[in-house]
């Protein structure tokens, strides 16, 4: 595509550009000139700040302005009268639908970018991510991801060392995996209350922590009939929620369910494969056998990968089509679609090797095998592969920059062909979600697989240099997003603790050593087990709800700001009674005077 360099041979030195909205190469000029002025009356409305925002938080700003740009009386946007427009239509959705925008992305500041790097993942040793500095650069979301990251892989190691000596001394004595088990549901329990303190920590000092969500924007996808909302009073879209809920029961929730039905089908083919492997290797016995008895497990894990990839795009579609008025409704949606495919697409088997076909060796290969495929492809696909094409197309912008003869800055020039042939982030949502897998995979079946919090650390200490390169030098710098948590991830991960104490514990009453215990009676067995697991539930919220979600200090300047902000409020409300009554007094008098 032809590039336009008008913008930067006329620009003026001291000029930083923040944003760059690519246009389609024949878009017409009374089109440019309509979408500029639009832009710049927005601009006329605001305050210059520069000085006091980071670049991020200008960007983010840049972003939230045009995505609020909605048609007012236009029918058309001019010069293409078949996209059509009506009151309230977000403009920047209908150019990009239509093709005028290609892209909207911001710039990276390479000065900045490179001394992040120098301190991030350029140096390969031991030591904290500093994620003050990456909150400044890629916001407050992207920080707390590599926050929670770090955090994670900090606490899996307590996990990996105590089960190393189990995986290596006392396979298949279960009665020792009891206290593991315990230490386990334990450790789950409180990482996560921890968490939650060491988060309201970072955002308490970033200034996001009290974030209210009750007078969210309309995300720019949601579109309606344009009218007043009853609250605020200001123009918007408006949509009526009993359409919404009939898009979900009668078409989103059918589709997740024959997906769900796919997925069991799949499973079941995978284990006539693993059937089918174990009686060639018993007919033969000889070396390639053994070595083909864990390759269904191995196509297996692709084929899961593959299609968590495709349910995640047909969810997307779904999850827009429902039309969520709310950004955070609509992720809500998101990840609840997901997460149910993802747990059942990534765990079935698992539960079904463990429960129905109860075969321990096999339970502890397939867990093996899943973990370590999921992680191996993760890599090769998010950060490796990227990374490589993207050095490739590094060297044939150079090229172009090198035999370009025009009086322009090729530094900004270079730099704007290069980043917009970059790919997208598109969110957390795909990094959370590996994260709250890899949790599964430790936690749901730790009595039976300890070694699995091992290879989680070693990915993990991985990660988060892949993904800091990621960040960095492969994908289009993101627009910033405030955010106070890691939102439903939390309670996602709360679930998923809740269910490894019901599967650790239904595991080890399972096994032959508790079994030989009640040799008469199955039905004490199975009350015992219930009666532990209750326990042991009942253990898990009681420990949670002892551990503070803020610490004591956050709490005091919560209460403190809370104290001062009303204590504001009533010396202001004072003033203005004041006034007026100094102003009914004067009237007062100038009526006496007149009469």
């Amino acid at each position: 595509m032809k590039v336009t360099l008008s913008a930067l041979d006329t620009c003026e030195s001291s000029f930083t550009p923040l944003v760059v909205l690519e246009l389609a190469q024949d878009v017409k000029e009374e089109t440019k000139e309509w979408l500029k002025n639009r832009i710049i009356s927005k601009k006329e409305d605001g305050d210059d700040n520069d000085d006091f925002l980071t670049m991020a938080e200008c960007q983010f700003i840049i972003k939230h302005e045009l995505e609020n740009l909605r048609a007012r009386d236009e029918k058309m946007i001019p010069g293409y009268p078949q996209a059509k427009l009506y009151p309230g239509k977000s403009l920047l959705r209908r150019l990009l639908t239509s093709g005028i925008v290609i892209q909207v992305f911001p710039l990276h500041d390479n000065e900045a970018l490179k001394k992040l790097e120098d301190t991030w993942y350029t140096r390969f040793t031991l030591k904290y991510q500093p994620i003050d500095h990456i909150r400044g650069y890629f916001g407050e979301t992207i920080a707390l991801y590599f926050g929670f990251l770090e955090y994670f892989t900090v606490a899996l190691i307590p996990m990996a060392v105590i089960g190393l000596p189990y995986y290596l001394f006392v396979w298949e004595d279960y009665d020792k995996y009891v206290i593991f088990a315990s230490f386990n549901l334990i450790w789950s329990t409180v990482i996560l209350e921890v968490w939650k303190r060491g988060c309201a920590n970072m955002t308490y000092r970033w200034g996001t922590l009290v974030m209210k969500r009750q007078f969210e924007e309309p995300r720019p996808g949601f579109h309606g009939v344009l009218g007043i909302n009853p609250v605020t009073g200001r123009k918007e879209p408006l949509y009526p929620s009993y359409k919404r809920q009939l898009r979900i029961y009668l078409v989103s929730l059918p589709f997740v369910c024959l997906c769900l039905y796919f997925s069991l089908y799949v499973m079941m083919i995978y284990f006539d494969m693993e059937a089918w492997a174990l009686s060639l290797h018993e007919k033969s016995g000889s070396e390639w056998t053994s070595v083909l008895l864990y390759v269904p497990s191995i196509i297996y894990a692709i084929v899961i990968e593959i299609m968590n990839r495709l349910y995640r795009y047909a969810a997307e579609f779904l999850t827009s089509w429902e039309n969520h008025r709310l950004e955070s409704a609509y992720q809500n949606h998101l990840i609840l679609k997901v997460l149910v495919f993802n747990f059942l697409n990534c765990f079935a088997s698992l539960f079904y090797i463990a429960f129905v076909l109860r075969d321990m060796k096999l339970l502890r290969q397939s867990l093996a095998t899943l973990l370590i495929t999921s992680q191996i492809l993760n890599q090769i696909m998010e950060s490796l592969l990227p990374y490589w094409l993207q050095r490739k197309h590094h060297v044939q912008v150079k090229r172009k920059v090198q035999a370009l003869k025009a009086d322009i800055d090729a530094t900004l020039y270079e730099q704007v062909v290069l980043e917009k042939e970059m790919g997208t982030y598109l969110g957390t949502f795909d990094d959370y979600l590996e994260l709250f897998l890899q949790f599964g995979y430790v936690s749901l079946f730790s009595c039976v697989y300890p070694l699995a919090a091992a290879f989680a650390v070693l990915n993990n200490f991985t990660e988060v240099n892949s993904d800091a390169l990621k960040m960095c030098r492969v994908l289009k710098r993101p627009f910033s997003e405030p955010s106070a948590n890691i939102g439903v991830w939390q309670l996602a991960f709360e679930t998923m603790s809740v269910i490894s104490v019901v599967t650790n514990c239904a595991l080890i009453g399972m096994s032959p050593q508790v079994n030989a215990l009640f040799p008469e009676s199955k039905l004490d067995l199975v009350l015992i087990v219930v009666a532990v697991e209750h326990a042991l539930l009942a253990f898990k919220f009681i420990l949670a709800f002892a551990i503070p979600d803020k610490p004591r200090h956050i709490q005091m300047k919560l209460a403190r700001l809370e104290f001062e902000s009303l204590e504001a409020l009533k010396q202001q409300q004072m003033k203005l009674m004041a006034e007026n009554l100094k102003e009914e007094s004067r009237e007062g008098r100038k009526e006496e005077e007149e009469a």
